[in-house]
């Protein structure tokens, strides 16, 4: 995965020294997140319910030819799980490489890779001290992400993307299978480039 991500990067990078069209962005939105996999049962976690939460982040779109480009991302994302008498409070820096189809009319697809970067990870109960739980967590978190949006004629933009982790995120041995699972609902801005169309 480190791999692919990289070589994505290079070829976005290689891109960029030969496009003039290349757009810069800012994106914020909300995070709806929870843990899934096989150890991420109700039974487990009583009461495992979405946790709110914010990404906010910017945004590199580089076109490869009409209708498609590439789009690196940093985006500092506020993850976890709520449960019965509290929550799982994680956040990431996650640098997704996405490849984007542009319709038209403004509309695009998206899907890439994304490498994310532990941060921070605390158990927090609804009352009384949280605990540090960042050392029992894998400090790197893998997941591929697929999304749709909307681009307006003012640069203004609109989408929604789903993180689905491919890598457990427990440090455990034996592993337990738990993975990221992240709904992102964000509005983004547009540098430069054409009007209405990324």
């Amino acid at each position: 995965m480190k791999k692919l991500i990289l070589s994505l990067a290079i070829v976005a990078l290689a891109v960029t020294t030969t496009n003039a069209q290349v757009t810069f962005g800012v994106k914020a939105g909300l995070n709806l997140a929870t843990w899934t996999g096989s150890d991420a049962s109700s039974t487990n976690f009583p009461g495992k319910a979405m946790k709110a939460g914010l990404n906010v982040g910017g945004v590199v779109n580089i076109p490869v030819s009409s209708n498609f480009s590439v789009q690196p991302e940093v985006v500092y994302s506020m993850e976890g799980m709520k449960l019965t008498g509290g929550s799982y409070d994680l956040s990431y820096i996650n640098i997704p490489v996405l490849a984007k189809y542009n319709f038209s009319k403004g509309f695009f697809a998206a899907t890439g890779p994304q490498i994310g970067f532990l941060t921070s990870a605390k158990a927090k109960p609804t009352s009384g001290p949280s605990t540090d739980i960042k050392s029992l967590l894998q400090s790197t978190d893998f997941a591929w992400a697929v999304g749709l949006g909307y681009l307006t004629s003012a640069n203004v933009g609109f989408d929604a993307r789903y993180n689905f982790g491919i890598g457990t995120i427990d440090k455990g041995s034996p592993k337990s299978k738990f993975t990221n699972s992240v709904i992102q609902i964000n509005v983004f801005y547009m540098f430069g480039g054409k009007k209405g169309k990324e």
